[in-house]
């Protein structure tokens, strides 16, 4: 007849043969259990623990198949209706199977086996109690986590077996440690293990004590410092001298009364004075906050430079230093004459937009010189992290002030020039939003009360003269854009990057390299623009010409000619667009704008037998591709152009750039009107401007620097939208004089003139 006996699960606990144990119990179901082993089992229930501990429901495969039968001693029912028993574990036994009780399906049983000891010599066992005791004894003499009075229970055990189980019930083992042990039904091996887990344990406690005489040493040191810099400190008071942390405390008060600040911020900063002396000399946090007061006592609270307000002198100085750019030296000029009448006005916030190299930071440096104010420099490019501009809270390892307060402190002025340099390139992710930090800080509304993490006290910004740059006007945040002054610096033409480079490039070089005069016939500057250089500004101008000088003083030459440039420069790098099959059909010249200024760029196409084919080449975008559909689209319900059984290639070729946006329809349709009637279209013609489905030219942007570029490259006729006439006020005097500038409405216009 198989054994039968009841099952109480209890977690994360281990009972042992010969170990006892009181539990409390409140389960109802384990109430059960308890009453069902004491009046049919002989007070005897079989205790396991599952051997995952985090499943609250564990399944009969997470049971062990080694199982302790327990003796209910005593039952104890308590007064919160929980019980409590005293429990001895008897023996342990081999689990066949477990499966719902016949009485009650929600509560466990199991079938069993006696488990039958292996048998092994006595010489052995003798030899191994001996090793297990005397090992014990050396355990108990280290530790202080178990009692002599193991060893007189021990002294009792008749056998191995029994004297395993003792020694695992007493040690503090862990859960699964113990949960081998339980299971484990050899005593030799158990044994075996044992003395190898004791010895583990004695090596351990060793380097424990090791650590606690270190730590006890370095404690003992510690204290021994203190007691003597306090009798040092003793000393000193005695004799009326003052210890540094005094000196620092006095020299921070001193500094703090000198400035003219509100009264909370004195009195926030004069608690963090006070609280110099409290702290220990030895404490990290000194460091932090003597770190903390020497930045915000150095902040320049109330001291301003004195600002020029000669308008006549700050424009003199202004166009003695760069070229053009009337609008940013009028501003500032009609600032300086307002500022005589009212000493409290606020300078403006001017965000200047142009392609690389056009003179942007270089103004704003010449308008903080003109002004006689302090610079600094932010560059926020790629920046997407608010705290590079306002800093880290103080509870931070290594914290700072933000980019706005350091550059103060460098100043020492609170009414700089501050440019806030790419601030189309700032990005927006998970470490925060930039441009709403630079909302608080340009904003007049705002930046009077600007806070830093790190100073923790408002900061009046309004004094700043904020100056930010940006290439491309569209990529500029909208909340940036609605609070700031733009000013557009467009590209230069030929004849101004002549002009620039003889009063102003030259004149400078010249002074560097200390210097009288190299000529630079107005032929050869042409050349070095037009084939040496490629951009809006004269930044790589003014790197060709510092290289022909330096080249011109090694070998005693007091003029550049035009032999020289191949022979100092190279083959040239650039030419003008003047190729020689655009006089053919199907290639017209298309204006465009990127970062670096106007573009002239070849659109070309060609027309084959086919399937209906499109096929765009040359680096295109999106909201190009979709300006090609649109246009044939109206060329086959404007003029009927069948072209159902035709391939259509679109071709860009200046593909070293990605080139998008909606300005090509106008060029596109050309193109493609160009090659089906067989009627080319003259190289000193460039187009600009979108088209829709019914012909209209729609307005577009960057028009000025498309006209400055098709004027740099010879073009004499440009078609723009009659939408965007009133830029023509803008361009220059003497382009309009030399180009036609056509506006047109509907494409119509077009056709008529090149296509009947």
């Amino acid at each position: 007849m198989p054994n039968i006996i009841p099952v109480i699960l209890l977690k994360k606990l281990i009972i042992l043969p010969n170990q006892e144990i009181k539990i409390e119990l409140n389960n109802k179901l384990s109430k059960l259990v308890i009453k069902k082993a004491m009046t049919d089992y002989n007070n005897e229930v079989l205790v396991v623990s599952p051997l995952d501990q985090m499943e609250e429901e564990p399944s009969t495969d997470d049971l062990p198949k080694v199982g302790v039968i327990a003796k209910i001693k005593s039952k104890i029912e308590l007064n919160n209706n929980n019980i409590r028993l005293n429990l001895k574990g008897i023996k342990r036994v081999v689990i066949n199977k477990y499966f719902p009780s016949k009485w009650n399906k929600d509560i466990l049983s199991c079938e069993y086996e006696e488990i039958e000891l292996p048998k092994f010599a006595p010489l052995e066992e003798k030899a191994l109690q001996r090793k297990l005791i005397n090992t014990l004894k050396d355990y108990i003499s280290s530790s202080d986590n178990i009692s002599n009075s193991i060893l007189t229970t021990v002294n009792k055990a008749k056998n191995l077996n029994s004297i395993t189980d003792i020694i695992t019930s007493f040690l503090p083992f862990d859960f699964e440690k113990k949960c081998y042990y339980m299971q484990n039904y050899n005593p030799l091996n158990r044994a075996k293990d044992l003395v190898t887990d004791l010895l583990e344990e004695l090596e351990i406690i060793k380097l424990d004590n090791e650590i606690d005489e270190i730590v006890q040493e370095n404690l003992e040191e510690n204290q021994k410092e203190f007691i003597l810099r306090e009798k040092i400190k003793a000393i000193k008071n005695e004799l009326g001298e003052k210890s540094s942390q005094e000196i620092t405390k006095d020299k921070f008060l001193a500094k703090l009364n000198s400035l003219k600040i509100n009264p909370s911020t004195y009195n926030k900063i004069l608690n963090e004075i006070n609280k110099l002396t409290i702290i220990s000399e030895t404490s990290p946090e000194l460091g932090v906050l003597i770190n903390y007061l020497d930045w915000i006592l150095s902040l320049p609270w109330n001291k301003t430079s004195k600002d020029c307000i000669d308008a006549r002198e700050i424009m003199n100085k202004l166009n003695e230093s760069h070229f053009g750019l009337k609008e940013i030296k009028n501003l500032v000029s009609d600032f300086a004459l307002i500022k005589q009448k009212n000493k409290k006005i606020k300078a403006p916030i001017i965000c200047l937009v142009g392609p690389p190299g056009v003179g942007k930071t270089s103004i704003a440096i010449a308008i903080s010189k003109v002004l006689n104010r302090q610079f600094y420099k932010i560059s926020v490019g790629g920046l997407n992290d608010s705290t590079e501009l306002i800093g880290n809270r103080r509870t931070y390892l290594g914290a700072n002030p933000g980019k706005i307060i350091q550059g103060l402190r460098k100043c020492g002025t609170k009414n700089p020039v501050i440019l806030i340099d790419e601030v189309d390139k700032m990005m927006k992710n998970y470490h925060g939003d930039p441009a709403s930090t630079l909302l608080e800080i340009i904003d007049p509304m705002q930046n009077a009360f600007f806070t830093d993490n790190y100073i923790e006290e408002p900061f009046d910004l309004s004094d700043v003269f904020f100056i930010l740059t940006a290439n491309d006007i569209l990529n500029i945040p909208l909340t940036i854009l609605d609070r700031v002054l733009v000013i557009n610096i467009n590209s230069y033409t030929i004849f101004d990057k002549i002009e620039i480079a003889n009063n102003y490039i030259l004149p400078k070089l010249f002074k560097k390299y200390g210097i009288n005069k190299i000529a630079f016939s107005i032929e050869v500057l042409k050349k070095i623009i037009n084939e040496y250089t490629y951009e809006a500004g004269c930044r790589e101008l003014e790197r060709i010409l510092e290289i022909l000088i330096r080249k011109a003083i090694i070998n005693n030459k007091a003029k550049i000619l035009e032999n020289d440039l191949k022979k100092y420069l190279g083959l040239p790098k650039y030419s003008l667009n003047n190729f020689e099959n655009l006089n053919s059909y199907g290639i017209v010249n298309l204006l465009g704008v990127n970062t670096c200024g106007g573009t002239l760029e070849k659109v070309e196409t060609a027309i084959t037998d086919g399937d209906g084919k499109i096929t765009i080449t040359g680096s295109v975008g999106k909201v190009l591709e979709e300006s090609i559909y649109v246009v044939l689209t109206y060329l086959k319900n404007k003029y009927k152009i069948v072209l159902d059984k035709k391939n259509i290639h679109v071709h860009f070729l200046e593909s070293n750039f990605r080139k998008d946006g909606p300005s090509a329809g106008v060029a596109i349709t050309t193109a493609i009107l160009s090659f089906w009637k067989r009627k080319p279209i003259k190289a000193n013609i460039a187009f600009t401007g979108e088209i829709s489905l019914n012909g209209s030219i729609l307005p577009v942007g960057g028009l000025k620097e498309k006209i400055i570029a098709a004027y740099n490259n010879g073009v004499n006729i440009v078609y723009i939208p009659i939408a965007n006439i009133n830029i023509l006020e803008e361009i220059p005097k003497l382009i309009k004089e030399n180009m036609e500038i056509i506006p047109i409405k509907n494409y119509e216009e077009i056709y008529a003139k090149y296509f009947k």
